[in-house]
C-alpha cells in the first residue's frame, strides 16, 4: 500500500523520467578494477551475481546477504528521485562498507550492460530494478514503461546473448493478482485483471519472461512480493509514512473498502523476503542457451513470497502507536479507485515446497525493528520531509 504522494506538476514528472535515462560516466581502468573486485567470488561454489536496483530497499538487503555468504556481487542502480535520493545514497554507503560496488547507470543503457557482461561472467542476475508505486503511475506512466518493461527487455537481450547465459531471478509483484477475489492468492490463480498500470507492467514482465525462456532458453524465476517492510524501507510505503506523520502529529489516512470493508495487507518482513530471494537463486537451474540460441528447455518459475497472515491496516497503526508511544490522528477514508486493492493474502506452499521458504517474523516484531532503525536514522521527530 503506497502513499498519496504530494502531487507533482507534469514538468516535474517529466524531469524525473528524463533524469532516469541519464547515466553517470563509467569506464576506465580504475572503474573496471572496482567492478571486477566487487564481482569476485570469495567462497568455493559461490555465485557471481549482478543485482539491479541494488540501492533500493530489497536490493540493498539482498546484496548484503549475498556478499556475506561469499558470493561475488556487483550492483547497478540509477538513483532516481522517485523518493529521497539521500536514502539511496545512504544504502549505497552501507553496501560499500559490505564490499559491494554499485555502478550508477540505467538498465536501458545497453552500452553499459554490454560492458559489464564483457568484464564479468555472471552466473546469476537478481533483477530488482523497477519503478515502484501504484498511485504514482497515474502521474507518470512513462516511467513504468521505461523501467518495468523496456528495462527488463534490455536486460534480457544482454543475458540471452551472453555465453554462458546467466540464470535470472526477478521481482514481479503480488499486484498481478489485481481484482482477483479468490484468497489466498495462488500462483495458479488468474492474473488478467490488473488494477493499476504498475500491476499491468509486472504482469507484462511475466509474459516477457515466458517469451525469452521459450525462445532463447533463459532460466527465469519471478518472485511475487507481498508488501515488504522493514529497516531501510521505502518512504512511499504506508508503514513508513505513517510513522513519520504520527511523530509529527499529522493525520494519517485509514482506508476502508466498499460497505466499510477492512483493508488488509500480507505484510512481509524484509529478512523473510531475502531468504526467499536467496532460496530462489540457489535452486535456479542454469540457462540452456548461449549466444542467443536455445539449446534445450529451460526452467521457468514464479513464486509468491508473503507472510500468509493479512493484517488490517488499522491494526498496523495500533502497533505503531504502541511502539512510538504516540496516539495517531486517524482519518478514515474510502479506498480510492486509483489502483489499490482491498486485500492481499499469499499462498506460499509452492515456495515452501521448492526451496523451504518459511517466514518467521510477525508484524509486531518486524515493526519494532523498523521503528528502532527509523528513530536511529531520522531522529524521533523526522528531520527530513523529502
Amino acid at each position: 500500500m503506497t502513499s498519496s504522494r504530494p502531487s507533482m506538476t507534469s514538468s516535474l514528472a517529466s524531469d524525473l523520467y528524463r533524469r532516469s535515462l541519464k547515466t553517470s560516466s563509467w569506464g576506465g581502468p580504475t572503474w573496471e578494477k572496482r567492478v571486477k573486485s566487487s564481482a569476485r567470488i570469495r567462497t568455493r561454489n559461490g555465485f557471481c551475481v549482478l543485482v539491479t536496483g541494488a540501492s533500493g530497499f530489497v536490493g540493498t538487503h539482498v546484496s548484503v546477504a549475498l556478499k556475506r555468504r561469499g558470493d561475488g556481487v556487483l550492483g547497478l542502480d540509477n538513483f532516481n528521485d522517485y523518493y529521497e535520493p539521500s536514502l539511496k545514497r545512504a544504502r549505497q554507503a552501507l553496501l560499500e562498507r559490505s564490499g559491494v560496488y554499485v555502478v550508477e547507470g540505467d538498465i536501458n543503457d545497453v552500452a553499459l550492460l554490454k560492458k559489464l557482461f564483457e568484464l564479468v561472467s555472471f552466473s546469476h542476475v537478481m533483477h530488482l530494478a523497477a519503478q515502484a508505486g501504484v498511485r504514482y503511475a497515474m502521474q507518470n506512466p512513462s516511467s513504468y514503461i521505461h523501467s518495468n518493461i523496456a528495462g527488463f527487455v534490455s536486460l534480457l537481450e544482454i543475458c540471452k546473448n551472453a555465453n554462458p547465459q546467466p540464470a535470472i531471478v526477478w521481482a514481479s509483484s503480488s499486484s498481478v493478482y489485481g481484482l482477483n477475489t479468490k484468497v489466498p492468492f495462488s500462483e495458479k490463480d488468474r492474473t488478467d485483471q490488473p488494477a493499476s498500470l504498475y500491476a499491468a507492467t509486472k504482469k507484462a514482465g511475466e509474459e516477457i519472461a515466458h517469451t525469452y525462456n521459450h525462445i532463447y532458453g533463459l532460466s527465469l524465476t519471478g518472485l511475487r512480493f507481498f508488501t515488504v517492510y522493514g529497516p531501510w524501507g521505502r518512504p512511499d510505503m504506508a508503514y513508513f509514512f505513517f510513522t513519520k506523520d504520527i511523530l509529527k502529529g499529522k493525520p494519517i489516512p485509514i482506508f476502508e473498502g466498499a460497505n466499510h470493508g477492512t483493508v488488509a495487507r500480507d505484510f512481509t518482513y524484509i529478512d523473510d523476503i531475502v531468504k526467499g530471494c536467496l532460496g530462489a537463486l540457489d535452486t535456479a537451474e542454469k540457462s540452456t542457451g548461449s549466444g542467443g540460441k536455445k539449446r534445450g528447455p529451460a526452467q521457468l518459475r514464479v513464486f509468491n513470497l508473503g507472510n500468509t497472515s493479512p493484517v488490517p491496516v488499522s491494526d498496523l497503526v495500533s502497533i505503531l502507536e504502541r511502539l512510538l508511544k504516540v496516539k495517531a490522528k486517524r482519518m478514515v477514508m474510502k479506498l480510492p479507485r486509483n489502483g489499490d486493492v482491498q486485500f492481499t493474502h499469499a499462498n506460499i506452499s509452492l515456495a515452501k515446497r521448492e526451496f523451504g521458504y518459511k517466514p518467521t517474523t510477525d508484524l509486531q516484531t518486524g515493526l519494532k525493528k523498523f521503528v528502532r532503525w527509523y528513530v536511529s536514522y531520522y531522529g524521533s521527530s523526522k528531520k527530513s520531509d523529502q
